[in-house]
């Protein structure tokens, strides 16, 4: 490729985006329900407890991160408890409120 291609190609801007907008962007609610699979059978009653645990704190940390909370330190747990009744999550446990903060952190 010519190096006028690749001037003009480097030269577009990118669109703003969630992480480079001036204010916060409103939660987007989700269009329709993520499609549920059956979980594996046989595991102890614990792995399912996790597992489901894991997956509403991720859910949480990404709606978090959409609504412009991207520090650990930002989210408490009437926040994330807050942002869980927005998007129609059960209130999480304290257990699950650490575990989004832990996500939030690690994340980076």
């Amino acid at each position: 490729m010519p190096a006028a291609a690749l001037k003009q190609k480097s030269a577009r801007k990118p669109l703003p985006t969630q992480s480079t907008a001036q204010h916060p962007v409103l939660l987007d609610l989700p269009y329709a329900p993520v499609e549920k699979r059956p979980l594996p059978p046989g595991r102890p009653r614990e792995w399912y407890i996790t597992h489901n645990r894991r997956l509403k704190a991720l859910r949480l940390a990404i709606a978090l991160l959409d609504t412009g909370v991207y520090m650990p330190n930002q989210a408490r747990n009437e926040t994330i408890r807050s942002t869980a009744e927005t998007i129609g999550v059960h209130p999480p446990s304290d257990t699950t409120c650490h575990m989004v903060r832990a996500l939030m952190r690690y994340s980076r």
